[in-house]
C-alpha cells in the first residue's frame, strides 16, 4: 500500500510489474470489511483497467507491514496474553493525529486505549467513530490496552 486517505476516501496500490500505480477506493475495501488499510501494507487485489486508469475492484488479502522497533516493546505491542479472546467493541473515537484513541467492549462502559501502533501492526490505518471492530486486551499499567485490534468479521478458523 503506497497510502491510503480514509477521509478522502481512497489511496494506492503499488503493484510490482506495472509503470502504474492502482487506485483503491473505500468502497472497495470496505466489501472486505475494513474502512482503512496502513501504509505498507502488502496487499493483494484484483483491478480492472478504466479510462481513468488502474482501479481495484476486489481486495482479496491485506497484510500488515513489520514493525520496526529497537527491541524494547511498549505496554500497548506486548503480545495477546495466552487464549485471550476476540472481544466484539466499537470505536469511541479515535485521533489519527495524536495516534490513539478508545474504544468500548459491548455491554461494558470501561474504555479501552487504542494505540495507532497497533492499528498498523493489523493492517489499519484509522478507525471510524462508530466503528464495531473485534480486539484483544491485556491489563496495562492504567487500564485495558488493546493489543489487537481487526476488523469487525475477523475470527480464528
Amino acid at each position: 500500500m503506497k497510502w491510503f486517505d480514509a477521509t478522502r476516501g481512497f489511496g494506492f496500490v503499488v503493484a510490482e510489474g506495472l509503470d502504474r500505480d492502482i487506485l483503491l477506493h473505500a468502497n472497495v475495501l470496505r466489501a472486505f470489511g475494513q474502512s482503512s488499510v496502513a501504509d505498507g501494507s502488502r496487499v493483494v487485489v484484483n483491478f480492472q483497467t478504466s479510462e481513468r486508469g488502474l482501479q481495484a475492484v476486489e481486495v482479496l488479502e491485506i497484510e500488515a507491514p513489520e514493525l520496526a522497533t529497537d527491541g524494547v516493546l511498549p505496554e500497548y505491542l506486548q503480545p495477546a496474553p495466552e487464549g485471550a479472546p476476540y472481544l466484539p467493541a466499537r470505536v469511541k473515537w479515535f485521533d489519527k493525529g495524536k495516534g490513539f484513541g478508545f474504544v468500548n467492549i459491548f455491554g461494558k462502559s470501561e474504555d479501552v486505549f487504542v494505540h495507532i501502533e497497533v492499528l498498523r501492526r493489523f493492517g489499519l490505518a484509522d478507525l471510524m467513530p462508530g466503528e464495531a471492530v473485534c480486539i484483544r486486551v491485556l491489563e496495562g499499567g492504567r487500564g485495558l490496552l488493546a493489543v489487537e485490534v481487526r476488523r469487525w468479521e475477523y475470527h480464528i478458523d
